[in-house]
């Protein structure tokens, strides 16, 4: 079987659960790093047995590579995004997916010009007990749904992190966490409609949001809540909780459940969130799309969709009131 050629730009945190499960796929080969920083560039191709860059155009330049990781600040996922795909190289783009519509769509066309594969990362998608979660709402178990409740709350440090620089990261936890939960409800509930936002009594010393609570509403009129915070802990079971006329479902952190109404006993699906895993199923997803031509679980479209939901989340949080999501263009949405 072809090995097929990968690069990794961006040697940070989520780097390394990214090169982890690549290293995992027998028909991949780890052909190069960048970052910036010199030693972080050395010492992730010592690991990985590969070359480090410092610049990512010369070694997209220098390298035969098939496809490229993007784990860079998404203030530069677009430019970086555009120039590999314009070399012929499918993409796969850590989240958030850009900064603001404009440059998804930019990112979006040109894959669908130059006809490779452009996938934003997005985990949750990938485990096993959400994709289940799937599954039982479809088949109608849970009757005709009322509620989406997602939380993604634990105390994190942001002084010191790129995370908190509004210039590169484009918000807060809002847009750092927030576009997991939106690209969850989406895969869930289909697309939404309305949203509005508050920010909470703001804890760290940093110049962006470190609470947040986003309302939306579905395409299908299911009313949702979205709770986000690098201050707040919210030590629960489950992150997401769905509930329908029939029943209730919970997606949790070690186990998950649904149970009808009509019934006494809790029915165990899943064994919990194993990020781990979770990464490896990406990783192959995507290298199927580029060798088997598999049509990608997660198109360009969601990652325009994601931007945004996020962006009128902002803009709803400056208005103080309901703001209308209006459904983007396709822009190529399959490959």
């Amino acid at each position: 079987m072809k090995k097929i050629n990968i690069a990794l730009i961006g040697c940070g945190r989520i780097a390394q659960e990214h090169l982890g499960a690549f290293s995992k796929i027998k028909n991949v080969r780890i052909q190069a790093v960048m970052d910036k920083m010199e030693g972080k560039a050395k010492s992730f191709g010592e690991q990985y047995n590969c070359v480090g860059y410092t610049d990512y155009k010369r070694m997209i330049k220098s390298e035969s590579l098939d496809a490229v990781i993007v784990c860079t600040p998404p203030n530069v996922h677009s430019k970086i995004s555009i120039f590999a795909i314009s070399r012929g190289l499918h993409v796969l783009c850590e989240k958030p997916f850009a900064l603001n519509e404009t440059e998804a769509a930019n990112m979006c066309r040109s894959a669908k010009k130059n006809k490779v594969v452009l996938m934003m990362a997005a985990k949750f998608r990938f485990t096993d007990d959400v994709l289940k979660a799937k599954g039982i709402i479809e088949s109608g178990l849970l009757g005709k749904l009322l509620l989406f409740e997602n939380v993604f709350c634990s105390r994190v440090d942001m002084t010191n992190r790129w995370n908190s620089r509004r210039k590169i990261s484009g918000g807060g936890v809002l847009i750092d966490n927030g576009t997991h939960s939106v690209d969850i409800a989406r895969f869930l509930l289909g697309p939404i409609t309305l949203t509005q936002a508050q920010f909470g009594c703001q804890i760290q010393d940093i110049p962006v949001e470190d609470t947040a609570r986003i309302y939306f509403q579905s395409k299908s009129k299911v009313m949702g809540t979205i709770d986000l915070s690098w201050s707040l802990n919210k030590d629960l079971p489950s992150y997401i909780n769905i509930y329908g006329t029939e029943g209730t479902l919970l997606i949790g952190w070690k186990s998950s459940k649904y149970k009808l109404h009509d019934k006494t006993e809790w029915e165990t699906f899943g064994e919990g969130y194993n990020k781990h895993k979770a990464f490896l199923n990406q990783s192959r997803h995507f290298i199927d799309c580029i060798t088997r031509r598999a049509e990608p679980i997660i198109k360009p479209i969601d990652g325009l969709e994601s931007v945004k939901v996020i962006e009128k989340v902002y803009e709803s949080s400056r208005m103080n009131k309901w703001i209308k999501v209006n459904e983007a263009k396709t822009y190529g949405a399959k490959r």
